[in-house]
């Protein structure tokens, strides 16, 4: 079997999420039954998962609104301003040239009613400026919107920055910390930090579940509007029957998360010098800035192989994904990588390592040996 190196995408399930999850199936009740005990142990999981939650990021349980993911929490957190920003003719956005397509796409869905949004492009390491995010807000700019931790290089954005350059704005501060929540703590404690929109399944919980954190700033929310209606769930946020076996995973997940992340970080920092030392033979080209980046991601282009030639050499060895996300079909690459300026080969070869604490180190020569084999003449270039 080859090993799993695709944990930016989702990771594994943690043994011990997996029997927290078991517990309410067998206690079925629902969240919303307040007259029986079914449903009062129901709401003391779903209270206790939401403590678990808001203590990763210095929040209260009033804070945490439970969604599908951070898909759900972006587009909450982005589309549910629209009418606040309408009616008090806030309609100036800054986000940057990076974000997931689950930032970017609701940004188009604001852009065609009428918002203007300014994205912010990054350097060569994928890193945006907190100075060039503080310079592009003005009065009327309704919110801001950055990743902590980008999903294709693992480079990590400067929130606490930004935050600091925020405490004078009105604007509303979204981060999506889908790759970094329960991962890099203290930055996402900021109390600047409005919204926060995170995913179980990034750190070894069930999919289908994440959370919004929206917190309260001189005792005041942001005004968000429900997406759905019917129900009230969720402070009338997020209508519908709470499922609590995923929420109480993605609680214990937390609370693991939290109390495990500096051995975690270790151990990934760990298996990334292994990884990369063992694939040095090969010239590999680091996209990014390690200084800068989450101990568990990389991204790199092997001079003359393509990333599609790459992973069907390393098809028995590892799984893992596109970088640069480039197709065939479409001769389009990512936009991250095109937005951090990038030369052409690097992008159309960039490949996304990501692991986790367990990772085993997979059989490095082999990986070396499979490639050597499938390259391309010598003479490309190398940076």
């Amino acid at each position: 079997m080859a090993v799993y190196l695709d944990c930016a995408s989702t990771t594994p399930l943690d043994p011990r999420v997996r029997d927290e999850m078991r517990r309410y199936d067998e206690a079925f009740g629902n969240a919303g039954s307040r007259t029986h005990d079914y449903g009062r142990v129901a709401r003391a999981a779903v209270e206790r998962a939401r403590d678990q939650v808001a203590e990763v990021v210095g929040a209260s349980r009033g804070d945490v609104v439970f969604t599908s993911g951070a898909t759900e929490s972006n587009n909450l957190a982005i589309l549910g301003l629209a009418g606040y920003g309408e009616r008090t003719k806030r309609r100036h956005i800054v986000s940057t040239a990076i974000e997931h397509h689950a930032v970017l796409e609701p940004l188009s869905a604001l852009a065609r009613l009428g918002f203007e949004v300014e994205p912010i492009r990054p350097d060569g390491a994928g890193v945006v400026s907190a100075g060039a995010i503080a310079r592009t807000v003005r009065p009327d700019t309704l919110l801001v919107s950055v990743m902590h931790a980008n999903n294709e290089t693992g480079a990590i954005q400067p929130i606490e920055e930004i935050a600091a350059a925020l405490r004078n704005s009105d604007a509303i501060f979204h981060v999506d910390a889908a790759q970094s929540f329960g991962r890099e703590i203290p930055a996402l404690r900021h109390p600047r930090l409005d919204l926060v929109s995170l995913s179980g399944h990034k750190i070894h919980g069930p999919k289908g579940i994440g959370a919004l954190v929206v917190r309260r700033r001189e005792g005041a929310r942001a005004p968000l509007e429900p997406l759905m209606y019917g129900g009230g769930q969720e402070r009338g946020l997020r209508p519908g029957t709470l499922p609590v076996p995923l929420i109480a995973g993605l609680g214990r997940a937390a609370a693991l998360a939290l109390d495990e992340w500096e051995e975690r970080a270790r151990r990934c920092r760990e298996l990334r010098r292994h990884l990369l030392d063992g694939l040095a033979p090969l010239q590999p080209v680091i996209n990014g800035d390690p200084n800068r980046s989450m101990p568990h991601v990389v991204n790199l282009s092997i001079p003359t192989v393509d990333a599609e030639t790459a992973i069907e050499a390393w098809s028995d060895l590892v799984a893992i994904s596109h970088g640069a996300a480039c197709t065939i079909q479409t001769f389009t690459c990512s936009h991250v990588l095109m937005a951090m300026g990038l030369p052409e080969w690097r992008q159309e070869g960039a490949l996304r390592l990501s692991w986790c604490h367990f990772t085993p180190l997979p059989d490095l020569p082999a990986m070396v040996a499979a490639i050597e084999q499938v390259r391309g003449p010598a003479g490309s270039p190398v940076s």
